[in-house]
């Protein structure tokens, strides 16, 4: 306290200008910085202490986080040269194209978790499964997921059988198979009944989960041996949230 400023106020005036004083609050410390995380990028041996189970858990415990806003801050840049030299990603995740489900920021991965091969109504065809055998078969990945989507516009287009563009047609003629699988209960099968396009949602997960272990010999012959898990899940777009089918 300034006291010798104070000599020669008389008494009332002094006794009140401490009682101000003692009620001021402390000066507040400068808030912490952001906690970064540091950039480890998976190594060939990290990668192969990882378990299915343990890879499976890795993607739930992400999507808790994205979930409830407590994403991990990464150096990004760190992370980048920290996997220039070589890439051990611990799972692989076939997506929409939507917008609203790149798999790096659902389950709060970094760069080098991940594969992430990704197609308008994550459907399993040649290619993508192609893609599958070498993201495990070669490359190591632990998990394959199949993730689909609430209110996607790749079923709703097929389920109203669009005919827009050159290739879009046949694109979506891939997700026919889900549709023709959904037990048909009387109500509309269209992209205005929500309920059937959710179902042929489902479906087409299920589906392509099964596609992946019948066209692959190496991917069956891997999970039947638990070296790999292969599940499918569903995102909620309204929420965030994903929920997995094993």
């Amino acid at each position: 306290m300034r006291m010798k400023a104070l000599v020669g106020f008389p008494p009332l005036v002094l006794m009140l200008f401490v009682a101000a004083s003692a009620q001021q609050p402390a000066p507040s410390k400068a808030p912490a910085k952001p906690h970064v995380v540091a950039a480890i990028a998976q190594t060939k041996e990290t990668q192969a202490a990882i378990t299915p189970q343990m890879a499976l858990q890795m993607l739930r415990d992400g999507n808790e986080r994205f979930v409830s806003e407590t994403m991990k801050k990464r150096d990004l840049t760190k992370q980048v040269k920290a996997t220039s030299t070589g890439q051990f990603p611990f799972a692989t995740v076939v997506s929409c194209m939507d917008s609203r489900a790149a798999p790096e920021l659902i389950f709060d991965q970094g760069i080098g978790d991940v594969f992430s091969p990704r197609i308008a109504g994550n459907f399993a065809n040649d290619d993508i499964i192609g893609s599958l055998e070498y993201g495990s078969g070669a490359a190591g990945a632990r998990l394959i997921v199949v993730l689909g989507h609430s209110d996607c516009g790749a079923v709703k287009g097929a389920c109203d059988n669009v005919k827009l563009g050159d290739l879009l047609p046949a694109t979506l003629a891939s997700i026919k198979p889900a549709i023709d699988a959904v037990p048909n209960d009387g109500s509309p099968r269209n992209s205005k009944n929500y309920a059937f396009v959710q179902r042929v949602a489902d479906m087409n997960v299920t589906l392509a989960v099964k596609r992946i272990r019948d066209k692959s010999s190496l991917l069956r012959g891997m999970a039947d041996k638990g070296e790999i898990k292969i599940v499918g899940a569903m995102l909620d777009v309204k929420t965030g949230k994903v929920t997995f089918v094993e």
